[in-house]
């Protein structure tokens, strides 16, 4: 950051690693950069053969790339390169997550089919909390008096059954223009059976208003199901005029450093994406930085040989949670954001595009802790984010979060926090414990520590069995990864919860999502509604459908990887006639019913234990996700060696298995050799801990990786 001209965020959270000479750990092109943009913390990764340096900066809210200029910066003072060496920069950001959540977005209006205008606030009139009798649904993201509607239909096969005439689409023109809107988001019945009308009224629109920013259903959701694609469609124009400014700012200020190299997204389906589809979908970036986690930790998995893989994602903000089976995440074509209730399925907004399925939850470091009306500890969902951050910070904060809890618990040597660049202050923490939990429940710092720890330990494993269950799934046959900078302090806590037997931590842990943007392919997931029932299936139909989509889907990915060879995943979603939603089912190059029924019926099984017979099978949905492979030299990394610490040194930890204080060896995470050694234990890094309590024996693998393992009670 020396000359750079840059807004620097402070010093002290600047948490940097690979030493400080200015010998070059890069020279050439294959460096490539990884940014993550988190509640707390911007995390950036420059990597290249088996190096590897990473950094820690405060993310600026305001403006989100001061943080990764700083970042930037940072790392490449200390990789001894210019920023005009970089190959390639790979981004995740939470700025469309934010707007939506904030109601930060562009002043938007809905056109959409007359009789229709108010299927985004009816949704699927489900009540998500049944005997709630002041249950208040979201509002929704675009206000009746901006949604306009066009006398137009469609029938679900694409027929026209009323075209709409010039001289009403003439004035929707004109409303739109002395609207002064920023954007305009068009969703009509049936669209992604026949998108033409949604795509005269696009024309229309932008041969008189240019510089109009317009979304059409069926291009960002055609899918089935009109509440969702009428969701997911004013989202992405919601956000759109936003992140197309974003990144035209990112891309001019890195240009202003001479970081030329080409920018990507990471997408919410666990690829990346060139900055004109990001642009132009920017909803499909709204889950991008979880998505990358999982990702590290299906990479993770692929190179330890695990088929079934618990991801435990914990930050400074949020915990996330997914799973992994056959080294690749499980993903969803629907996910909600901005609930109004917390947790509560239903509650938020549904966009209706491939994601990465897991569950996020209001847990991390910084999560504030108090007590309810009825003498209850409560942990989260609010956080102390990155200003004024926890108590122990001394920047200001007096309420604990679970950051002060682990310093009191002995998890955190506050000298040596961040590689000693930041001094915690147990004081300040006893005090906001006292003050808060202890005090009002008339117990000991230590006891409310504790109490904090298992309140957040609990709701997090809560949720991780209920994921579990509803996907048909036994957590005792998984393994944990376990990254984030506070996931190593409560993974082996979650294990002992969940009945989980064998807990990895990968190097590089405390940046795993910004590592994760770069071990992901370039890729994109076309989907298409184009319904078939078996008894009438035509199989010239479904493969003109599955080319037509596989092209969209490789056209996307050849932006982004030129002359990269490209593989296809090919799935259909499924249901027996009268259930009202679909299971997705890998197809194989075999396309006929009998194959097609075949396929249903296995997965049906895997989930439900058994099939129905005797009803009919009909597709709703197709998709095609187009993957480039991987560029050669992008893989595994060599651990970094950190052996600042004494490994003969001992720390007082709380131990919640034993339910005491006990002594445990510190030992620094270069130092941790093959052969297993029994807890307790603490393996220190810069950037976090890994707490390893008493029923655990812990040895390093030859790629780094720290891996803890249950022992059996004598």
């Amino acid at each position: 950051m020396r000359n750079s001209g840059l807004p620097v965020c402070p010093a002290e959270f600047n948490l940097c690693h690979n030493g400080k000479g200015k010998d070059p750990i890069v020279s050439d092109q294959t460096a490539r950069i990884g940014v993550d943009i988190g509640g707390t913390f911007t995390d950036v990764v420059l990597e290249t053969g088996a190096a590897r340096v990473s950094t820690k900066v405060l993310t600026t809210y305001d403006a989100p790339e001061r943080a990764i200029l700083a970042g930037i910066a940072e790392i490449c003072d200390q990789a001894g390169i210019a920023p005009g060496e970089v190959g390639q920069i790979i981004h995740g950001t939470t700025l469309a997550t934010n707007a939506l959540i904030e109601r930060r977005g562009a002043h938007t209006a809905l056109i959409t089919t007359e009789g229709f205008r108010d299927v985004i606030e009816m949704r699927t009139e489900s009540r998500f909390e049944q005997y709630d009798l002041n249950l208040k649904l979201p509002d929704p993201l675009i206000p009746r008096n901006h949604r306009h509607v066009l006398d137009e239909r469609m029938d679900a096969e694409g027929r026209v059954l009323r075209a709409p005439s010039p001289e009403a689409i003439a004035g929707l023109v004109e409303t739109i223009r002395a609207g002064e809107y920023e954007s305009v988001a068009i969703g009509f019945l049936h669209a992604y059976a026949n998108p033409a009308h949604e795509q005269a009224m696009r024309a229309a629109l932008t041969a008189a208003l240019p510089d109009l920013s317009i979304s059409i259903s069926s291009e960002v959701s055609p899918q089935m199901r009109e509440y969702e694609r009428f969701n997911t469609t004013c989202a992405n124009a919601y956000v759109k005029p936003q992140m197309a400014a974003y990144l035209g700012r990112l891309t001019e200020r890195l240009a202003e450093i001479g970081a030329v190299a080409p920018v990507f997204l990471m997408h919410s389906g666990g690829g990346i994406i060139d900055l004109d589809t990001a642009a132009e979908f920017p909803v499909r970036l709204v889950e991008s930085g979880p998505a990358g986690g999982a990702i590290f930790a299906a990479d993770l998995a692929a190179r330890h040989g695990l088929d079934k893989v618990l991801s435990f994602d914990m930050g400074g903000t949020t915990a996330k949670i997914c799973l992994i089976k056959g080294q690749a995440p499980k993903t969803a074509r629907v996910f909600e954001v901005a609930r109004s209730y917390r947790f509560k399925k239903g509650s938020g907004m549904p966009i209706s595009i491939p994601v990465i399925d897991m569950v996020e939850i209001g847990a991390g470091g910084g999560s504030l802790a108090g007590v309810d009306a009825m003498r209850q500890i409560r942990v989260g969902p609010e956080s102390a984010s990155s200003e004024p951050g926890p108590a122990c910070y001394g920047r200001g904060g007096t309420r604990p979060a679970v950051t002060d809890a682990d310093l009191v618990l002995g998890r955190i040597d506050p000298g040596n926090f961040a590689g000693g660049r930041i001094v915690l202050s147990t004081e300040a923490a006893g005090e906001a414990l006292e003050a808060h939990v202890a005090g009002p429940l008339e117990l000991d710092r230590l006891q409310a520590a504790h109490g904090v720890s298992e309140m957040v330990d609990e709701t997090m494993a809560n949720a991780a069995r209920v994921h579990a269950v509803e996907n048909g799934e036994d957590l005792a046959e998984y393994t944990m990864i376990a990254f984030g900078g506070a996931a190593p302090l409560h993974a082996a806590r979650l294990c002992q919860k969940l009945g989980i037997g064998r807990l990895l931590v990968p190097s590089g842990a405390g940046v795993g999502s910004a590592i994760g943007f770069l071990r992901a392919p370039a890729s994109f997931e076309a989907t298409q509604s184009t319904y078939m029932r078996l008894g009438t299936y035509s199989q010239s139909a479904a493969v003109e459908v599955l080319e037509r989509l596989g092209a969209e889907a490789r056209g996307f990915v050849a932006r982004c990887a030129p002359g990269a060879e490209i593989g296809e995943s090919r799935r259909a979603f499924m249901r027996y006639v009268g259930q009202g939603w679909e299971i997705p089912v890998e197809l194989g190059p075999d396309l006929s019913p009998d194959a097609l029924r075949s396929g249903f019926e296995a997965a049906y099984a895997v989930l439900f234990g058994r099939v129905v017979e005797g009803l009919e099978i009909e597709i709703a949905s197709w998709s095609v996700n187009a993957i480039a492979a991987t560029p050669p030299g992008i893989g595994e990394t060599s651990p970094e060696q950190d052996t600042a610490a004494d490994e003969h040194l001992t720390r007082e930890i709380f131990d919640p298995g034993i339910g005491r204080k006990t002594s445990a060896r510190v030992i620094a995470r270069g130092a941790v050799g093959r052969a297993p050694l029994s807890g307790p234990a603490v393996v220190v890094e810069r950037e976090t801990a890994t707490v390893t309590p008493t029923s655990f024996a812990i040895h390093a693998a030859q790629d780094g990786t720290l891996i803890l393992t249950r022992e059996e009670p004598a």
